[in-house]
């Protein structure tokens, strides 16, 4: 180890002096949002900011009325349950994602406290990882973490994992400038932070640390706050501005055109009377406003968000961000990393090209060289087998274990004799061992397979032993067929040796020994199984794929070939290298991004790049990642997803973690997102028919002057507890395969659709008809039981404006209330088959929890209007009445039933 010493490094001096310019060799860890702000952040909500302006609207009115003697205390129960409704929208929210952050681990722990052997005044000490500085001196061995951003100042058969900077799970890494690979991501010279070595030993010179270096650049850059609005939150910005524009006209017409029939009624102004008059109707006008408001709508989302993180979990998705459950489902493009997350991320040999004679003993052999000219090991851990060293030696070991062969026990029996280990320049690795197979000195050699060829004499096939010369030709064409399919061949040969021959001479095998071929392996990381079905669900359910990988061109095609991303008329329109991509202008990658397919040699900032540009072009974009490269792209797109078995920068950047690693449950995420916008559009249908009603039957009251029939308390159930009960209902229902047939929702659609218009609209209009019309009937008919009901005085009365002298009974007022609400329970079975043509009892085997809340709503009401009494304004109802109702009401089902069997008939 004396080369070592040729360095002399820095003195104790110059250690502090470049501390003090460039800093420590750490991490600035990631500022954390305080608790309290946390949840501050869920009144950021825009139904939630309007809901707060509807409370103190709602004080106000409430304090008027008590305060003119109007009403009690009871007066107050409708501002404490719009406040019961924030608390628990927030609440809610604000538990499932503290529990998520605590099922997450606490990611980007780094070992500052690495030993690290560097040279510092002429000697090899061993420091802490975080005392490295600038222009220190490191020695570096296989197996060892690179502290640092560096140059190579010497390099011998150095190979390096980059996997989780730039895609590469091996890099060759070497200081002769003629060896330099000129695609490379990072110089060949240049090794970076992060990474491992894989094999070899070198010596390394520090040019970057902490912050600094390439590993905390996106380190840094994963921690920079994304302010990106999710289409949810953006569609309910809509939402809310359009409720509060509208209930302020409705209130300033009620208000302007009360004040005209007034003025018209009284010519001359008793100006006391005028203004206890305008105080009630800005009461009125108030009411109208607080009405509007959909109270359970936050609690809606709320619960169906947190439902499907509870879910989404149970199918290895580990969601931290809470909207990023429906966000999931409004994607239209995902920029997939490939190593880890497209592939296992761990290479495997895809065909072993040998031919021998069943009856031979070459099997034996090849199993034997293989195992005994390698440097790698397999750590059979609980987790599973993992390889230690050089990847595509342990893709060797690998395929002896699948065939039942104990590496260790032929590596233990097979005594090493010399070895030449594998280098750039030689292209191959070489072992002499004394084999007990063969009870003979054997020299085993493995490497490019044009190499190896140039060595060999002859060549073992199944028929016996052939001239290399004739058969090179056929080997030579699988080889192409391999690489063509991006993957790594390796060619491997045995000779026998004698005891005292020279075997090696100035590091390359000896000219005289001849050895004979034995075949190749075609190596790779593999495609995992579930992705090429998951990629095409996403093609077909509208969404498209990019592949942002920094591994090969070539490579990152065939990759996209295997999952059927790359069609055969797919050309160099349809992929980009990094370099490429980061020479063009903005405006020439727009132009150029709807072609691509995939990006090549990527860098970390190109990945963030092209999530920004896409996002310019109003694309949701989704990112999938696993390394620290994937960081800055995690945390820019509007949802990041990452590996379980991923970095921990890459954990920490994300919304999402896939904790099986599957691709497949990236669809899944794609399907509950769909599902859950589905699901929170059903509870609008269902929470805006309400809110329309309930303004409508102020709104008549205001000018016909009577009060309105449903009491403080009353709708308070209804806009509150039962809206409750409709939410849990409406979220609790499951996912729904055929929202993956759709095409993904413009980022600028509004959550409420046209046809969910003419449904709020059509459907709360009828209702209020219909209630208008109860009242009408009630106040001109002594009604003392239901089934006395008759149509022909209810539409006789209907236009019936005559003065009554007596008011509602209480028993025609609980009939009044029962009937509202049985109308409503019947449209969440409406709302329940919103966005299909199938009937709203298809598929109730698989909605237990659904129909656990209509059971719960029912007996919630017969209960209220049993025992409820004075707080309620109702008296108890016979069982004939409730059957009445129930059987009565339900035609606002049948209706529904009878228009989705038309369109089911004309479809």
């Amino acid at each position: 180890m004396s080369s070592k010493l040729e360095y002399t490094g820095l003195t104790e001096a110059e250690v502090l002096k470049s501390r003090e310019k460039y800093g420590e060799n750490v991490l600035t860890p990631p500022a954390r949002t305080p608790m309290w702000k946390l949840f501050l952040e869920k009144f950021s909500d825009p139904i939630i900011r309007i809901l707060l302006v509807a409370l103190l609207l709602s004080i106000a009115v409430s304090v008027y009325h008590v305060a003119t003697g109007e009403a009690g205390a009871s007066a107050l129960f409708e501002p404490a349950g719009i406040a019961l409704a924030i608390l628990l929208a927030t609440v809610v929210g604000f538990l499932f994602e503290m529990s998520a952050a605590k099922k997450f681990d606490i990611l980007n722990q780094v070992n500052d406290d690495l030993p690290v052997k560097v040279v510092r005044g002429g000697h090899i000490v061993e420091i802490p990882k975080r005392e490295v500085v600038v222009g220190d001196i490191v020695m570096l061995n296989a197996g060892d973490e690179i502290p640092a951003d560096g140059i190579l100042l010497s390099a011998v058969s150095v190979q390096v994992n980059e996997s989780s900077l730039t895609g590469e799970p091996m890099a060759t890494k070497t200081t002769v400038e003629a060896d330099f690979d000129k695609d490379a991501t990072y110089p060949s010279n240049a090794v970076m932070n992060g990474s491992t070595m894989l094999g070899g030993y070198g010596v390394m010179q520090v040019t970057q640390v902490g912050d600094a270096t390439e590993y905390g650049k996106v380190y840094t850059g994963s921690q920079i706050e994304n302010n990106t609005q999710t289409p949810l939150d953006k569609q309910l910005n809509t939402l809310a501005s359009f409720i509060t524009k509208a209930s302020y006209v409705i209130a300033a017409i009620i208000f302007v055109a009360r004040t005209v029939i007034y003025l018209t009624d009284h010519p001359v102004l008793d100006w006391l009377s005028f203004g206890s008059y305008l105080l009630s109707t800005a009461m009125i006008a108030v009411t109208v406003i607080v009405v509007a408001v959909p109270e359970g709508l936050p609690m809606s989302v709320t619960l169906s968000l947190a439902m499907s993180m509870k879910r989404m979990l149970a199918n290895n998705n580990l969601v931290r961000k809470m909207h990023a459950c429906e966000t999931m489902g409004a994607a239209t493009v995902i920029c997939t990393d490939k190593t880890g997350t497209l592939t296992q991320n761990q290479m495997r040999v895809n065909t072993a090209d040998f031919s021998y004679a069943p009856d031979s003993n070459v099997k034996e052999i090849i199993a034997e060289g293989i195992a005994a000219n390698s440097t790698a090991h397999l750590d059979e851990g609980a987790n599973g087998v993992k390889v230690l060293g050089n990847p595509t030696e342990g893709a060797l070991l690998l395929w002896l274990a699948d065939q039942g062969v104990d590496y260790a026990e032929l590596r233990n029996r097979a005594h090493v004799v010399e070895q030449l280990t594998f280098s750039t320049e030689r292209k191959y690795m070489a072992t002499v061992v004394d084999s007990p197979l063969l009870n003979h000195r054997v020299v085993y050699v493995k490497g490019a397979p044009e190499y190896v060829m140039n060595f060999c004499s002859q060549m073992v096939t199944a028929q016996g032993l052939v001239p290399m010369e004739s058969s090179r030709p056929a080997v030579e064409a699988k080889l192409l067929q391999y690489q063509n399919q991006a993957m790594r061949t390796l060619g491997f040969a045995y000779a026998l040796v004698g005891p005292d021959e020279p075997y090696f001479i100035a590091g390359h095998l000896s000219p005289h020994i001849r050895l004979t071929f034995l075949g190749v392996t075609a190596i790779a990381d593999p495609v995992r199984k579930e992705v090429p079905e998951a990629v095409a669900e996403c093609l077909n359910a509208g969404i498209k794929v990019k592949i942002v990988t920094g591994d090969t061109p070539a490579t990152a095609r065939e990759i996209a070939r295997q999952i059927s991303l790359w069609k055969p008329e797919d050309g160099d329109r349809n992929i980009i290298t990094g370099t490429e991509f980061a020479n063009l202008s903005d405006k020439e990658l727009l132009e150029r991004i709807p072609d691509l397919k995939v990006i090549a040699r990527a860098r970390p900032m190109d990945k963030e790049r092209l999530v920004k540009l896409l996002q310019s072009q109003d694309e949701v974009v989704a990112v999938t990642g696993d390394g620290t490269n994937d960081a800055p792209a995690l945390n820019a797109a509007q949802v990041g997803l990452s590996m379980g078995d991923g970095t921990s920068v890459a954990k920490e950047a994300s919304d999402i973690t896939i904790i099986d690693n599957s691709f497949g449950s990236i669809t899944k995420a794609v399907l509950w997102g769909r599902s859950l916008y589905r699901n929170i559009q059903k509870f609008i249908l269902f929470q805006m028919t309400i809110n329309v009603a309930a303004c409508l039957i102020v709104l008549l009251g205001a000018f016909l002057g009577t009060e309105s029939p449903l009491t403080v308390t009353q709708m308070l159930w209804v806009n509150l507890i039962m809206d409750t009960f409709a939410a849990l209902a409406l979220a609790s229902l499951p996912p729904d395969e055929r929202v993956m047939r759709d095409k993904p929702r413009h980022l600028n659609d509004n959550i409420v659709t046209r046809a969910m218009g003419k449904g709020i609209l059509g459907t709360g209009i009828a209702f209020v008809l219909l209630l208008f019309g109860l009242l009408q009937y009630f106040k001109h008919v002594d009604v003392t039981s239901i089934a006395q009901f008759d149509l022909g005085l209810f539409l006789s009365n209907f236009f019936n404006f005559s003065p009554v002298h007596e008011g509602l009974t209480r028993y025609e007022l609980t009939l009044f209330f029962s009937i509202f609400v049985f109308l409503q329970f019947w449209n969440m079975f409406n709302a329940k088959a919103f966005g299909n043509v199938q009937s709203a009892f298809s598929r109730l085997n698989t909605c237990k929890g659904f129909l656990w809340v209509t059971l719960i709503i029912l007996a919630g009401q017969i209960l209220i209007v049993s025992v409820g009494g004075a707080l309620f304004s109702v008296t108890p109802l016979q069982l004939m009445d409730w059957v009445y109702i129930f059987a009565a009401t339900s035609i606002v089902l049948w209706i529904g039933e009878i228009y989705r069997l038309i369109r089911r008939i004309v479809a």
